[in-house]
């Protein structure tokens, strides 16, 4: 099971807030979710952004991905920056970087020495 953390739209017409939840990313965007961690609501100045920094951070040590959305309100509160400290760098191969990274690397190590 894949599982995303993105926002479900509540609110009337023209008239949005919404949740910050984790689902399913199979179930529909304001269909079933696992946990509700958080809210966002865009009309209030300045905007309202408040997510549960213990949960998010659990979900996404265990694997979940966040919607592009949810990733920049993470970021704008701290918690991306503190969940992207926690984990270990990966070399360019484990990152998909794929095999032109690979050559580019030995051409300019040939080209050094």
């Amino acid at each position: 099971m894949s599982v995303r953390i993105r926002l479900r739209r509540m609110g009337a017409t023209k008239r949005p807030f919404y949740r910050v939840v984790v689902a399913d990313q199979r179930s529909p965007r304001d269909g079933r979710f696992i946990e509700n961690i958080g809210k966002y609501h865009p009309l209030e100045d300045p905007s309202l952004i408040e997510i549960d920094e213990e949960r998010a951070l659990h979900w996404l040590r265990v694997g979940a991905q966040p919607s592009n959305t949810v990733r920049v309100l993470m970021t704008k509160i701290g918690i991306w920056d503190k969940f992207t400290a926690d984990r270990p760098e990966r070399p360019a191969k484990a990152r998909g970087a794929g095999k032109g990274a690979e050559k580019d690397a030995q051409a300019s190590a040939k080209a050094a020495s």
